[in-house]
C-alpha cells in the first residue's frame, strides 16, 4: 500500500514570552492511501496542531515531513501554497461558505487558484462534486437556504472539488446535531470507499468509530493508535436514528 503521509521525529515549538512551549514532541506516523484515520485527544494535546503540519497550513520545527513521495521543507512558499491545493482537500468545523454565492459558486471558487490548468471545465466539475455530495439539487440554493448539514456536504464538497489526494477534517460534526453527524459520516465513509484518504480530527469517540484507525495523542506525544474494531456503519446507524426520531414523534402525539 502506497504511503501518503509519512512524518519523522516531527517537532514543533512555540513561543510564548518567554517560555518555550512543546505542542508536539516527536511525531512518528504513517498514513497509507485509503485509510480513514482519527486523530483524538484532548484540549491542549497537539491534535490541531498535527492537522495544521499534514495539511501544510504550518511548518514544523524540526523533523520531516512526506507528503505523496515529497519532502515539504524543500519547498518554497508558493510550493507550498500549490501542495495545499493540488493535493489536500480542508473540511472545517466552520462551513466558511461564502453567504452571498450559491451552492455552486462556493464549490467552484478553489478551481479560480488552480495554476495547473488541471480542471478544464470548472462549472462542470462543481457540479459533478455536488452531486457527489448529494447536492445535485441545490447548486443554485444560497448558504442559508441550506440545513446545517447540507451546508457542511457544499464544504465536503469543495473541498473534493480539486481532487486532493487527501481529505482533512476538522472537527466536522462539531456543529450539527447527533443525527446528521452520523449523515455526514456516511458520506465521508463513501469517499473512503471510493479510495480517498481521510484524516479526521476529533474529541468525539462515537465519532472516531466510523474510521478505520484511531490515534491518540496526549501532551505532544502520539501514546496509542489502533484498528477500530466492529467498526461503526454510518448508514446503517443512520436508518436507526431516523426510526427512532420518527418513532419518538409518533409516541409523543396526545389525542
Amino acid at each position: 500500500m502506497k504511503t501518503v503521509i509519512e512524518m519523522k521525529n516531527i517537532k514543533k515549538n512555540y513561543i510564548v514570552g518567554e517560555v518555550v512551549v512543546k505542542a508536539l514532541s516527536g511525531i512518528n506516523l504513517g498514513i497509507s492511501e485509503g485509510e480513514f484515520v482519527a486523530i483524538m485527544g484532548a484540549s491542549g494535546s497537539g491534535k490541531s496542531t498535527l492537522m495544521n503540519i499534514i495539511g501544510c497550513l504550518d511548518v514544523p520545527t524540526d523533523g520531516d515531513y512526506i507528503l505523496d513521495k515529497i519532502n515539504i521543507k524543500d519547498l518554497s512558499k508558493n510550493d507550498y501554497a500549490d501542495i495545499r491545493n493540488q493535493k489536500i482537500g480542508f473540511i472545517f468545523q466552520v462551513f466558511n461558505l461564502l453567504p452571498r454565492t450559491t451552492a455552486l459558486e462556493n464549490v467552484e471558487l478553489p478551481l479560480f487558484y488552480d495554476r495547473t490548468g488541471r480542471i478544464q471545465e470548472p462549472k462542470k466539475k462543481a457540479i459533478s462534486s455536488l452531486n457527489r455530495v448529494g447536492l445535485g439539487d441545490r447548486l443554485n440554493h444560497m448558504p442559508n437556504q441550506l440545513s446545517g448539514g447540507e451546508r457542511q456536504r457544499v464544504a465536503i464538497a469543495r473541498a473534493l472539488v480539486n481532487e486532493p489526494s487527501i481529505l482533512l477534517a476538522d472537527e466536522p460534526t462539531g456543529n450539527i446535531d447527533s443525527v446528521t453527524s452520523v449523515d455526514i459520516m456516511s458520506v465521508f465513509q463513501e469517499l473512503n470507499n471510493q479510495g480517498i484518504t481521510i484524516v479526521l480530527v476529533t474529541h468525539e469517540l462515537d465519532i472516531a468509530q466510523y474510521a478505520k484507525r484511531i490515534i491518540l495523542l496526549r501532551d505532544g506525544n502520539l501514546i496509542q493508535e489502533k484498528a477500530v474494531k466492529n467498526r461503526a456503519n454510518a448508514k446503517e446507524d443512520l436508518i436507526k436514528l431516523r426510526n427512532h426520531r420518527e418513532n419518538f414523534h409518533l409516541g409523543s402525539i396526545t389525542l
